[in-house]
C-alpha cells in the first residue's frame, strides 16, 4: 500500500484576545491563579457571528494555499469539533461548500480533544486503502459557546480556533510521511471530560484527568514513537493536546524527547480542543521551529479520557 504524508499545514484563531485580567473581571480569579495552574495568559474567542465552519474554513483555506492546491483537487475532507450546533449540514460539508469544493467525501469526527490526531489516522488510512487520494484534514473547535462563563474552573481554559493540514499519497516507493497510529480511550471515565446538557456545557473532573495523563500517556506516547520505527530522543519536536501547561510539559519530560521542541501554545491559545494539536503544529512550522522532513509526535487525548498518536514528518 502507498504511504501518505503531510504536505501543508495552515491554522486560524479569531482577532478577539481575552485575558486573564479580562477574565479577572468577570468571575472570581486573577492573573497568578490562571497561570500558575494551567500555564494559559491569553486566548482567542470568536463572536457571534463566528461559526465554527467559518473558522474551519479560513485554516483549511491557508492550508490549500500552502500546498499549491484549489479546492477542486480535494477528494475527502473530515473535520473533527465537539462543538458543532447542527447535526446536519455535518461541518465537513459546511466547510466544502465554503471553499466551493465540488464534490467531495465529508465526514466529521467527533473524539473532542483528540480529534484531529483520529482523523489524520483516517485520511492516511483512506490514503493506503485507496478511497483518496488528497485530503483536508481540519481540527476546529469554539469552545466559547459551551463555556460556562461563571465557572473559574473551566472557563479560563478554553479558546476558539482552527487548524488544518493537506494529505497526500506518498509516490510509489517513497518513505510514509504519516506513521502508524497507536489510540485507544477509557470508556468507563468518559464522564471525566463532558460537554453536555441544553445548553451544552463543558465540564470536567480536573484530577482525574491529570492523574490519568500523568501515568498512563507517557507510556501510550512512546509506544507511538516505537510504532514508527523511532526513539523518543529522534523526535524534533512533540506537539502534545494544549490543554494545561503542567500537563505538557512534564508529558513531554517523560516520554524521553530530549531534543525536541515543546508546543507550548497553550499560553497564548488556550485549550481549543481539536483545533490545539493542528494549531500549535502549523505555528511551529511557521515559526521554523520545525523543518521540512523533521519527525514530530503528533499526540491528542481528553474527552472520553480517548488518546491517539502518530510520528509525521514536517511539510
Amino acid at each position: 500500500m502507498i504511504g501518505s504524508r503531510i504536505v501543508a499545514v495552515g491554522h486560524y484563531q479569531p482577532a478577539r484576545v481575552l485575558t486573564n485580567e479580562d477574565l479577572a473581571g468577570m468571575v472570581d480569579t486573577s492573573d497568578e491563579w490562571i497561570t500558575s495552574r494551567v500555564g494559559i495568559r491569553t486566548r482567542h474567542i470568536a463572536g457571534p457571528d463566528e461559526p465554527v465552519d467559518e473558522l474551519a474554513a479560513h485554516a483549511a483555506a491557508k492550508a490549500l494555499a500552502a500546498a499549491g492546491r484549489t479546492p477542486a483537487e480535494i477528494d475527502l475532507v473530515l473535520v473533527a469539533t465537539s462543538t458543532a450546533i447542527d447535526r446536519s449540514p455535518n461541518m465537513a460539508a459546511r466547510v466544502a461548500a465554503r471553499l466551493g469544493m465540488p464534490g467531495p467525501a465529508v465526514m466529521d469526527l467527533n473524539v473532542v480533544c483528540a480529534g484531529f490526531t483520529h482523523a489524520l489516522a483516517t485520511a492516511d488510512h483512506a490514503v493506503r486503502a485507496g478511497g483518496a487520494s488528497r485530503v483536508l484534514v481540519v481540527g476546529a473547535d469554539k469552545m466559547s459557546d459551551v463555556a460556562d462563563w461563571t465557572d473559574r474552573t473551566t472557563c479560563v481554559l478554553v479558546g476558539d480556533g482552527a487548524g488544518a493540514a493537506v494529505v497526500e499519497a506518498c509516490a510509489p516507493g517513497a518513505e510514509a510521511g504519516i506513521g502508524p497510529v497507536l489510540w485507544g480511550s477509557v470508556p468507563e471515565m468518559g464522564h471525566a471530560v463532558r460537554i453536555e446538557g441544553t445548553p451544552p456545557r463543558f465540564a470536567q473532573e480536573g484530577q482525574s484527568v491529570y492523574r490519568w495523563a500523568a501515568t498512563r500517556l507517557p507510556v501510550v506516547a512512546r509506544q507511538a514513537c516505537e510504532k514508527a520505527g523511532l526513539a523518543p530522543e529522534d523526535l524534533a519536536g512533540v506537539v502534545l493536546h494544549q490543554a494545561n501547561l503542567r500537563i505538557i510539559e512534564p508529558l513531554a519530560r517523560r516520554i524521553g524527547a530530549v531534543n525536541a521542541v515543546v508546543a507550548r501554545d497553550v499560553t497564548e491559545s488556550g485549550n481549543t480542543s481539536a483545533a490545539s494539536i493542528p494549531l500549535a503544529f502549523s505555528k511551529l512550522v511557521e515559526q521554523g521551529e520545525v523543518t521540512a522532513g523533521d519527525p514530530v509526535l503528533l499526540f491528542g487525548f481528553g474527552g472520553n479520557l480517548s488518546y491517539a498518536g502518530q510520528v509525521v514528518r514536517c511539510p
